[in-house]
């Protein structure tokens, strides 16, 4: 597993390439945290990532850790199984895995899904 990250003003792309599971878990996250604090939306691009096990829920839905920078977060190119995984998780628990909030183009397009 490897990662790119581009910066676009305040947002930010990490572009996963690999599976994500417990063993990339911890890289993955490495490379958000190491993003600038005035970047406000983080956006993964999973267009080669083919395989997320529960890992990614923990990185696409955990909570900010205090004294970390609140963003927002969308995912783009959501592979078939990844995406049934996080279909899943919603129909288990809607109010968790918030859909809506995060399968937008971009973190800036989430932002009226924040509010509903």
């Amino acid at each position: 597993m490897n990662t790119i990250t581009t910066l676009d003003g305040t947002t930010a792309t990490i572009a996963v390439r690999g599976d994500i599971d417990f063993d990339t878990l911890p890289p993955l996250r490495a490379a958000a945290d190491a993003l600038p604090a005035h970047v406000t939306g983080l956006r993964w691009d999973l267009n080669h990532t083919l395989f997320m096990d529960i890992a990614g829920l923990h990185l696409l839905f955990a909570p900010t850790p205090p004294g970390r920078p609140d963003r927002r977060i969308a995912v783009t190119g959501l592979r078939p199984q990844p995406l049934r995984l996080l279909r899943l998780a919603a129909g288990t628990n809607p109010a968790t895995f918030r859909l809506d909030r995060l399968l937008c183009d971009t973190p800036a397009a989430c932002e009226g899904a924040e509010r509903a």
